[in-house]
């Protein structure tokens, strides 16, 4: 295991230097990973190095270790604490109580107690480790989880957002079987209306339990919460079975207004041979749903007798579209290639009529022109407007694959483009904020995440990545930039300098100033004079 982190805080660096040297850290699964002479450098360091214990004294200059030790706790909740001090005051003692320090240690320090204070530190830190690794209890945790893991599983599957290369281990990760060989999806419609005394959420969830009672019949369908209704994954034996699916699905319609009040329709996609092929099922499924509109609500409805499959496009041409406009919002060159190939092998098996070949050409241009409008593509080689004319002028799939791979590779240049000009953008925000309000003592990571909208996580890493710099360590070099700039440029007193550039304390201002240039304000300016 790696040695746990320690970072010490006292102004005393020769209390530090002996604590440092009498003990053998490496031996007790510790590394000191560095020392800051006051409470601010420390939170500059935390920020930096992460350690898993900070030992720190009370009296400081600038901040105090128990203000540092509430900041610490704020910031990060998993830390361990160590206090000590010269001060056997009882309120310092209650105050390190309440921020849940693991010690509190009186000067002067003896070696051998410090010694034994990390023991028991490690001993916890151990214990808390094999806690969160214990196998049994993660287990008990997965199985717990797997209701809702299956649930994910399912809306994933049904949204095309698995590879299809995954979907195998994802089932045997959450314990699921779909064996086949056909599938079909269907979505059950509660209505509106309430029966006396019972509200919309307890109708849908009286309607659900009564599904997963009548899923469980067979055992081969799967009732799951999406898009607002109830969708059902089935397994059917042979294609033609769907036709005593309906049926079964219709009885169930009656079921539930005679059981629970409920005027339930119930949507049948088409039958798929694939998992991958799921999402186009169904979206045939919620197409049967809206046309209880004509044929009325409280019954099931199947696509297949609605619009019959020999005028269809393959089934699974929607499911390859979706995965090349993945590839080109997410994906990189290699994968946008393999989705194309897949798309026009998909296409030259299908061995399409010239009037079906016409129809997909038609789809495949409105999806991609509502992609270029969504990446704000002003030219794809061809100004949008005449995307559609492109596309609709090629006669073979030789034609129609050299417009897709040009076109696709062009949209997912733009698609980069853009959220590359997003970071730049949301970073450069940031650092307008900062220029602004620099001399506001009160600018903190929060403020600023605040003003931002984001989470402290996230800002840390994009502004880190495009900066080299945490918000401190630019905050600090924006301020002594302007700092220098006045000492050069006028005659103001040096608390009033420090007071512009946000810092209450001038003596905190003086010092940071000589960690950032090798001398006190004063004497910089001194030295412009020769």
């Amino acid at each position: 295991m790696d040695a746990y982190k320690v970072l010490m805080v006292d102004d005393e660096a020769e209390v530090i230097d002996m604590i440092v040297r009498k003990l053998d850290w490496e031996e007790m699964g510790f590394l000191v990973c560095g020392h800051a002479r006051n409470g601010v450098e420390a939170l500059e360091m935390a920020e930096e190095y992460q350690p898993d214990v900070v030992m720190t004294d009370i009296r400081m200059p600038y901040m105090d270790g128990l203000r540092l030790c509430r900041e610490l706790r704020n910031l990060y909740p998993d830390i361990r604490l160590i206090i000590f001090s010269g001060f056997d005051d009882f309120e310092y003692a209650k105050e390190a109580i309440r921020l849940e320090a693991e010690e509190y240690l009186l000067k002067p320090i003896d070696a051998a107690e410090v010694r034994k204070v990390f023991e028991r530190v490690r001993e916890r830190l151990d214990k808390a480790s094999r806690e969160r690794k214990d196998i049994r209890r993660l287990e008990e945790h997965y199985r717990k989880s797997l209701p809702f893991l299956r649930e994910n599983f399912y809306i994933s599957l049904t949204e095309g957002e698995i590879p299809e290369d995954k979907i195998q281990e994802y089932m045997e990760d959450y314990q699921v079987s779909l064996p086949g060989p056909w599938y079909v999806v269907a979505v059950i419609h509660v209505g509106s209306a309430l029966p006396d005394g019972m509200s919309a959420r307890l109708l849908h969830l009286s309607v659900r339990q009564l599904a997963e009672e009548w899923a469980q019949e067979t055992l081969r369908s799967q009732v799951f919460a999406f898009r607002g209704n109830l969708a059902v994954i089935s397994q059917l034996d042979r294609p033609e079975d769907v036709s005593r699916y309906t049926d079964r699905c219709d009885r169930f319609c009656r079921l539930a207004r005679r059981a629970v009040q409920a005027l339930v329709t119930v949507g049948v996609g088409r039958p798929c041979r694939s998992l991958r092929d799921i999402p186009t099922s169904y979206e045939g499924a919620r197409e049967a749903v809206s046309y209880r509109v004509l044929y009325g609500a409280g019954s099931a409805i199947s696509i297949m007798e609605l619009e019959p499959s020999s005028s269809s496009l393959p089934a699974e041409a929607g499911q390859r579209m979706n995965e090349v406009i993945k590839q080109i919002k997410m994906g990189n060159r290699e994968s946008l290639s393999r989705a194309i190939e897949a798309y026009m092998g998909m296409i030259r098996e299908a061995d399409l009529s010239p009037g079906h070949f016409r129809l997909l050409v038609m789809e495949l241009a409105t999806a991609m022109y509502h992609l270029a409008d969504s990446a704000s593509a002003s030219d794809l080689g061809e100004p949008v407007d005449k995307l559609v004319t492109g596309v609709m002028a090629v006669e073979s799939d030789g034609q129609l694959e050299e417009w897709l791979v040009r076109s696709c590779t062009r949209l997912q240049d733009l698609f980069l483009e853009g959220r590359t000009s997003k970071t730049r953008s949301f970073v450069r925000q940031a650092e307008d904020y900062m220029e602004e309000n620099y001399s506001d003592p009160g600018l903190t990571l929060e403020s600023l995440c605040a003003y931002l909208g984001v989470s402290a996580a996230y800002f840390s890493t994009v502004f880190k990545k495009e900066t080299g710099k945490t918000f401190v360590t630019y905050l600090t070099d924006l301020r002594m930039r302007e700092a220098r700039r006045m000492l050069e440029e006028g005659d103001e007193k040096t608390y009033i300098i420090a007071e512009r550039c946000g810092y209450e304390d001038p003596n905190y201002f003086s010092y940071v100033f000589r960690k950032q240039f090798g001398l006190s304000p004063s004497k910089f300016r001194k030295s412009l004079h020769g």
